[in-house]
């Protein structure tokens, strides 16, 4: 009888192994995109006082790139390599980010990830600009002249560096061009919201097609720990995995638990070395 426990658990680590129990998601997933996209210029749209030229943002897919292969890392630190603008981005002069990290995985949500940064205008005096706590986040996310951010959420199965050693979340958005420079006020308010736009303005929001249009890009940076993945496979590689998971391994499971079934009905001892 031993034996056979042995045996069905064995099968059951075999079909198991793999399988996360969490499922965050890509950086190619539509919804994911929007989320990040809709949150930031709700923030965007809604700064006190008004600004006459804060322009519309968009995603941009290098970006979210840059995202996801700093937070493979599983550092709860800004990317180091910011500063050589050309190892983070192939086209844009400058790149900001936000970080933001916690657990368990499972409770990860990138609207309420956004909205702790967005909390941040509570400590940030835009007459004076000055912050009373950190605001750092909350400018950059409502920088005037940020218009492009990609983000990437990523698990760290063994703890996040510099936060703890609990299984976590590290979620890292970018964008282009950079915030929080010259100290700066983020955005400008002379005149009424929008007043300032050389193009169309959308619920505050300075657009312009050819600005808010999207690319694509053939590049991973170089510092990428596991650069071989192409980005435009997630999707696919996602939707694979689900079907694994959901059926190939129950019905593998099933045929194991009939085999051993078989094999111990028409030799009882094959199992017994008592």
């Amino acid at each position: 009888m031993g034996s056979r426990v042995d045996l069905l658990l064995w099968a059951w680590i075999v079909l198991d192994s793999g399988v996360c129990s969490v499922v965050l998601p890509e950086i190619t997933d539509g919804k994911f995109i929007d989320e990040c996209v809709r949150e930031h210029n709700r923030a965007r749209s809604s700064v006190n006082p008004p600004a006459s030229d804060m322009l519309y943002m968009t995603w941009d897919e290098a970006l979210a790139i840059t995202a996801r292969a700093w937070a493979k890392h599983c550092v709860f630190d800004h990317n180091p390599r910011l500063k050589d603008v050309s190892s983070v981005h192939p086209t844009f002069s400058s790149v900001g980010e936000n970080i933001w990290t916690g657990y368990p995985p499972s409770s990860f949500d990138a609207t309420k990830a956004i909205k702790k940064w967005v909390d941040e205008k509570a400590d940030y005096n835009y007459e004076r600009n000055t912050c009373s706590k950190v605001c750092g986040h909350y400018t950059q996310v409502v920088w005037g002249s940020s218009y492009k951010v990609g983000c990437a959420a990523e698990l760290c199965p063994n703890g996040v560096k510099y936060f703890n050693n609990r299984e976590g979340v590290v979620f890292v958005c970018n964008y282009a061009t950079a915030g929080n420079t010259n100290r700066r006020r983020p955005y400008e308010t002379k005149g009424a919201a929008c007043s300032g736009c050389e193009g169309t303005c959308s619920d505050s929001l300075c657009r312009d097609q050819k600005r808010d249009s999207q690319q694509r890009y053939s590049w991973t940076p170089y510092w990428d720990p596991t650069p071989d993945r192409d980005p435009s496979l997630d999707a696919t590689h996602t939707g694979s995995s689900y079907v694994t998971i959901l059926v190939v391994r129950p019905v593998g499971l099933i045929f194991t638990f009939i085999t051993a079934y078989a094999v111990h009905h028409y030799y009882p001892d094959v199992f017994c070395y008592e």
